[in-house]
């Protein structure tokens, strides 16, 4: 059984730890742990933030002490789902391009993992991956995991720009850009959906733990697709 190690992060911080790496039952756990203590309304708690195998949770240290908040958090850890016991959570369908310029690295990523291009586009619409986090930019999801063949190392250089949508390839996940932004990362596709939305009244499309699946379209689909839509559950 994993056990979420909980220690203090400066003066007005606790981190709950699940692993020393990357792992989809500790991401499991630090999601649904994250769920609980938001669901606790502790006093004093300001921010509640689960990262790939980690929950951070800032406090005003004027309404809670550390060891009071420590321990209040200790005893709730017990009430996350282990992954097994998890319900089961739908399917989200994300329309991706991954012809000519909506895809200027699948070939290189695809011979770095050592198959063809159409088996890496196989392999990356094969399953759903969950939404282990997000991060670096509003709304912005990390996918995962994908098989180990999959743990390609940064390009040398940087990609100058991608832009809102771009599907990027990072150790054993997938990113789904939320931004404009430089990349270290190789571009395989190109999604029709925004994970962030500034003007939208829930800005943030996406929360961890959500499932979606890639689905591939040509160029002239994808020309059509409203990016902004709401993406469509495809099952439960």
């Amino acid at each position: 059984m994993i056990r979420g190690e909980v220690t203090g992060l400066g003066e007005d911080g606790l981190l709950i730890r699940f692993a020393d790496k990357l792992d989809l039952d500790a991401n499991a756990l630090a999601i649904d742990a994250a769920r609980v203590i938001e669901r606790a309304s502790i006093p004093g708690v300001l921010e509640i933030a689960p990262a790939l195998v980690s929950v951070y949770v800032r406090f005003d240290p004027l309404l809670v002490d550390l060891a009071t908040l420590a321990a209040r958090v200790e005893a709730l850890l017990p009430e996350a789902v282990s992954p097994g016991d998890a319900e089961p959570q739908p399917v989200y369908a994300v329309p991706v391009c991954f012809e000519g310029a909506y895809a200027p690295q699948l070939e290189d990523v695809a011979a770095l993992v050592g198959v063809a291009g159409s088996e890496a586009i196989d392999a990356l619409c094969a399953a759903p991956l969950r939404v282990l986090t997000l991060g670096f930019a509003p709304g912005q999801p990390y996918l995962g995991l994908l098989p180990n063949a999959w743990d390609i190392p940064r390009q040398a250089g940087l990609t100058p720009k991608v832009s809102p949508g771009a599907v990027v390839v990072a150790a054993r996940q997938l990113v789904i850009f939320a931004v404009p932004a430089q990349t270290g990362w190789r571009q395989v596709g190109q999604a029709a959906f925004r994970p962030f939305l500034p003007q939208a009244a829930s800005p943030v499309a996406l929360s961890p733990g959500m499932r979606l699946q890639l689905v591939p379209v040509g160029a002239k689909e994808f020309a059509e697709l409203d990016p902004e839509a709401p993406l469509k559950e495809i099952r439960g």
